[in-house]
């Protein structure tokens, strides 16, 4: 079997998410569950379908950006839908500026996603109440403008027409996008709003949600699911309260998040699980937040994680031949590197951080074509150790230091220096759990000082 190499290219491409319903995405998708500590993603479609088929909930997944968490909701999405629910599953950060969101934002956004996924089906509600409430929206900031005499909001106008015609998807798109755009459009929105959140919510689950559910399931469907992924993206500015925004989202207005009469299954910044509020996030939702780790490549002991390692070589070579037995792929090792070795080097070097696997095998791919001599990687990786560095202050280096020693991380001010940036990685293994320095930063001589 010879190498395609353009396909193998565009396959490596770290800003590409895997969607398992695509069968083409499905050839390269690894599953790291076992390795990872738990089937996390098992764990909420068995509470959905399983547990509370009937009931709505509400479940929170988190994680390293770029650990992927989208690729393992995208095959949440494709195990619900084999069960028979009615999954929504949107990318936040395309409706909201993620330094700058409200709970009546999320609110909104959802309530456009699950009305545009509900208008395909042709499934026809009737939102008189939403309707009026984005007519008063449209009133109160079309004065505002006009005093202002700075903010325009051509070609939207949602006040014709018959209740037949009008789209609550429509109407909510324009609005939340000429909002995204401007500062001063969003907080005039949200004087509006913010005073009406119960009637936003009670009109999205009355006029909405629980219509659509009813009728999704006289067509035979076991229910609505609604994943909201990139919440995790939400930066760490304060809000208007003097809150940081994930603080003041999901824990001083996580009882609002809580009441869609859906199943719902929301990301958050990693950060909460390192607040001191911990306890109040599991209290709001009821459960305890999954977090998905790194694939572990080294044990605390320093011993490499044989496991986590040849899962991390089969997602490599995959990649590269998509048709063969992913336990089959030695044969092939010589068409891609120089020596078995190198594609050894790579997986441990990532640190079982999946995004940063493929970008250093992406840049590989952008300076040679295979197969990759190691002297190629290992210039790639000393980039990337420059560019990370850079970014390391002198009294940094001696809280990794001691997460190197410890193999310990403690606190929001830790989270924020080290894991945000990085710098250091979460793993779990069967009942172990740790943090450990990114393999890149390894060795630098600043950790032995």
């Amino acid at each position: 079997m010879e190498l395609n190499l353009r396909k193998f290219f565009r396959a490596s491409n770290p800003a590409k998410t895997l969607d398992v319903a695509d069968p083409e995405d499905r050839q390269y998708y690894i599953n790291f569950s076992d390795v990872r500590g738990g089937k996390l993603i098992g764990q909420i479609a068995r509470t959905i379908s399983r547990l509370s088929p009937e009931s709505p909930t509400c479940q929170l997944f988190t994680g390293h950006i770029g650990s992927g968490k989208s690729t393992e909701l995208l095959r949440l999405k494709a195990e619900l839908e084999v069960e028979g629910f009615h999954v929504v599953y949107f990318e936040s950060s395309k409706d909201l500026d993620m330094a700058d969101v409200d709970i009546t934002d999320i609110l909104l956004a959802i309530a456009r996603q699950v009305s545009e996924s509900i208008e395909r089906m042709n499934i026809q509600l009737k939102p008189t109440g939403f309707k009026t409430l984005l007519q008063g929206v449209m009133n109160v900031l079309n004065t505002q403008i006009d005093v202002k005499g700075e903010l325009i909001l051509p070609g939207l106008d949602i006040s014709g027409g018959s209740d037949g015609e009008f789209s609550l998807a429509l109407g909510i798109g324009q609005l939340t996008a000429k909002a995204k755009d401007s500062r001063d459009l969003r907080s005039l929105l949200r004087q509006y709003l913010e005073p009406r959140t119960n009637n936003i919510l009670e009109a999205i689950n009355q006029e909405l949600l629980i219509p659509a559910v009813a009728q999704l399931q006289r067509r035979g469907k076991a229910g609505l699911v609604v994943i909201v992924d990139n919440l995790d993206r939400i930066m760490s500015s304060k809000s208007a309260t003097g809150r940081p925004q994930p603080e003041y989202l999901f824990i001083d207005r996580g009882d609002q998040l809580n009441q869609l009469q859906c199943h719902v299954v929301y990301t958050i910044p990693l950060g909460l699980i390192f607040s001191s509020d911990l306890g109040r996030l599991t209290n709001r939702f009821g459960s305890d937040p999954k977090a998905l780790p790194m694939v572990p490549v080294q044990f605390p002991d320093g011993n490499p994680c044989h496991p986590g390692i040849e899962r991390l070589r089969q997602m490599v070579m995959v990649r590269a031949f998509p048709d063969i037995d992913t336990a089959g792929y030695a044969p092939f090792v010589p068409q891609i590197f120089d020596a078995p070795d190198t594609l050894d080097r790579l997986c441990t070097v990532s640190g079982g951080h999946v995004r940063s696997l493929l970008v250093l095998l992406y840049s590989c791919l952008q300076q040679e074509d295979p197969p990759i001599p190691r002297d190629v990687l290992e210039n790639v990786i000393r980039q990337r150790r420059h560019q990370l560095l850079l970014a390391i202050e002198s009294e940094e280096w001696g809280l990794l230091r001691h997460v190197a020693q410890t193999k310990k991380l403690s606190g929001l001010t830790e989270y924020q220096t080290l894991l945000r940036s990085l710098w250091v990685f979460e793993y779990r293994h069967n009942k172990d759990y740790w943090f450990d320095i990114n393999p890149v930063l390894a060795q630098a001589p600043e950790l032995e000082n």
